[in-house]
């Protein structure tokens, strides 16, 4: 499985958009800097995955994640790989005995395939989009997660790599 977190909160960037010739579009935008994190992990093969948004990206967090994915998978043994980040090597991380992590090279962002997930979150549910609570944010977050089925999750993630490493 492919590891990591990202970022969802009521900060937005505006995105293109198409509007009629002549006319300058208004997108709606703000600067509150409140944030929730999406942790996630996937099997790009099957599409499976896990899913939990969290207040922080730290060692507490990161154990609480572990724990719910042990849980979800656990007649499994789960290779799962992550980034270098300060949470995913801390000594304080409290690794279950079913997963086993590995990491990917420095600054290889490319490498992780739950990268493209994260992109997929934000085209659909974030896209010049003004949230005016942080549980809404949390809602809409969860609205989109849960929209993803397998089989979107595996087309985005299953990478010819990936799947001759596994087949």
């Amino acid at each position: 499985m492919f590891q990591d977190e990202a970022g969802f909160g009521r900060i937005n960037k505006p995105k293109y958009c198409w509007c009629e010739k002549g006319i300058r579009p208004s997108v709606p935008c703000h600067h509150i800097r409140e944030y929730r994190y999406a942790y996630g992990a996937i099997e790009p093969l099957t599409g499976e995955g896990c899913f939990l948004i969290l207040p922080y990206c730290n060692t507490v967090c990161m154990n609480i994640f572990l724990q719910q994915l042990s849980e979800q998978y656990s007649d499994d043994v789960i290779l799962l790989c992550c980034d270098g980040a300060a949470w995913h090597k801390s000594g304080g991380l409290n690794l279950p005995n079913n997963i086993v992590l590995f990491y990917i090279p420095p600054y290889t962002p490319e490498m992780n395939p739950i990268e493209q997930i994260w992109k997929e979150l934000r085209n659909r549910g974030f896209h010049n989009q003004v949230f005016a609570t942080l549980e809404k944010v949390v809602e809409r977050l969860c609205d989109t997660i849960c929209s993803l089925s397998n089989q979107v999750i595996s087309s985005i993630s299953g990478r010819d790599w990936i799947i001759k490493a596994f087949n």
